[in-house]
């Protein structure tokens, strides 16, 4: 009896543990998820690398009224890729990350191969750069990096300095960095990007096609980059940076405008930080003329909605956009991956569910998660890849429901749309 005992015991915690690594997928697809959630026909890879900015203003430790300290500012970087797989290597692999509690890590099991060599022999594929929220790293929204790469995009996510879930430091410092770290992850990739250069991303990258992923804090620096000046006021808001920082990418600093990228051809924006607390104004918005998807909650009570993403969508008057709504969900709509499992558990360290940080009270996250990689696959093949039936799917068809989706599927969304002036 005590063997017999013992025997289910083991098979049970096997049984468990098989539970632990289906639950951390990144990959899902639902039954119902929507056409274009549905994974591309390339096999990925994906790799660590790091690059560092030199002489970056260093926000953490500059004092208001003394010269500005300085330092080299060094990004990890995860990129995923179209790739080819050597003899005896199969799709899938797993990834051990920090999670919302620092003290407390968890494997994400993906489609893609670690270290897989790159594809090659389709040219250079157009790029995608992710940026996550405050906090975050570069794993939080892993299911639309790999979904991405399957249908044809290199993808390069950002874990930023001094805003991550074991470095985080003073808000003023995203505050100020969000939009440099994003043009120079740009820069810098497609640098390592051409032929030649020997890295594992030479030959592979097309820059001239770039589009942008922000969340949170990442969706504010994005907002920045394509031309959404800061207000005057954000300048001296409440955690702005010293020495009035803010001020180089206002509308007043004339210089801010040679900053716009022309190779980002278009962005999409979760959630994205700020417009409740001043740090846009009309003028500024009315600079944004890159095609932009706005994403968000309708309940989002971080970023908030009406005075928030709404807000910021109906500003950015000379730009092409769309806003798709999560009816009910709050600042969670669709960019963070399931919760993993080891976040179930109460944190002391946060004295709170780490849980809360990736789950919506509302929405699925699989569901949000699948329908997220199903527009963000139609927006980015539309204006990166040029394919004007992708357009189609920002329609309704005659039953009600979006294209692509099953049907009574796509209830709970809205989708607005406003052509640029």
């Amino acid at each position: 009896m005590r063997f017999r005992l013992t025997a289910v015991l083991v098979a049970c915690l096997a049984v468990a543990s098989m539970a632990v690594a289906q639950t951390n997928r990144i990959d899902m697809v639902a039954p119902f998820a929507p056409e274009l959630a549905k994974h591309g026909t390339y096999t990925i890879g994906v790799q660590t690398f790091d690059i560092t900015d030199r002489n970056r203003v260093d926000v953490v430790h500059t004092t208001e009224g003394a010269p500005n300290a300085r330092y080299d500012r060094r990004f990890v970087l995860e990129a995923w890729y179209p790739a080819t797989l050597a003899p005896g290597q199969q799709p899938g692999g797993a990834t051990r990350v920090v999670t919302r509690d620092p003290s407390v890590t968890a494997v994400l099991y993906g489609r893609a191969v670690r270290g897989a060599a790159p594809l090659t022999t389709d040219g250079a594929f157009p790029l995608v750069i992710v940026s996550h929220g405050y906090p975050g790293n570069r794993f939080l929204m892993s299911h639309l990096c790999e979904h991405l790469a399957t249908i044809g995009f290199v993808v390069v996510a950002i874990d930023h300095p001094d805003s991550t879930y074991d470095d985080q430091q003073a808000f003023g410092s995203t505050l100020y960095n969000r939009a440099f770290d994003q043009l120079f992850v740009l820069n810098e990739v497609a640098r390592l990007g051409r032929t030649g250069s020997g890295h594992f991303l030479a030959g592979i990258v097309d820059d001239s096609k770039t589009g942008i992923v922000g969340y949170s804090m990442g969706g504010y620096g994005l907002v920045n980059v394509i031309g959404g000046a800061y207000a005057d006021a954000a300048v001296t808001a409440n955690n702005a940076p010293p020495n009035r920082l803010l001020a180089q990418r206002t509308a007043a600093n004339p210089d801010y405008q040679k900053t716009i990228d022309p190779r980002i051809k278009a962005a999409i924006a979760v959630a994205p930080w700020g417009m409740q607390n001043g740090f846009w104004d009309a003028t500024g918005l009315a600079g944004i003329r890159t095609p932009v998807l706005f994403v968000a909650g309708s309940n989002d009570n971080v970023a908030q909605y009406e005075r928030g993403t709404k807000a910021i969508y109906e500003g950015a008057v000379h730009a092409e956009r769309w806003l798709l709504t999560f009816i009910n969900a709050n600042h969670n709509a669709g960019a963070p991956i399931p919760a993993p499992i080891e976040t179930y558990r109460y944190s002391e360290t946060l004295k709170s569910y780490p849980f809360v940080h990736y789950a919506d009270a509302v929405w699925d996250s699989v569901r949000m998660n699948n329908i997220l990689d199903h527009f963000a696959t139609a927006f980015f093949e539309l204006y990166l890849k040029g394919q004007q039936d992708r357009l189609a799917y920002f329609g309704r068809e005659a039953n009600g429901d979006f294209k692509g989706f099953l049907p009574r599927t796509s209830v709970g969304l809205t989708l607005d749309h406003q052509a640029s002036r």
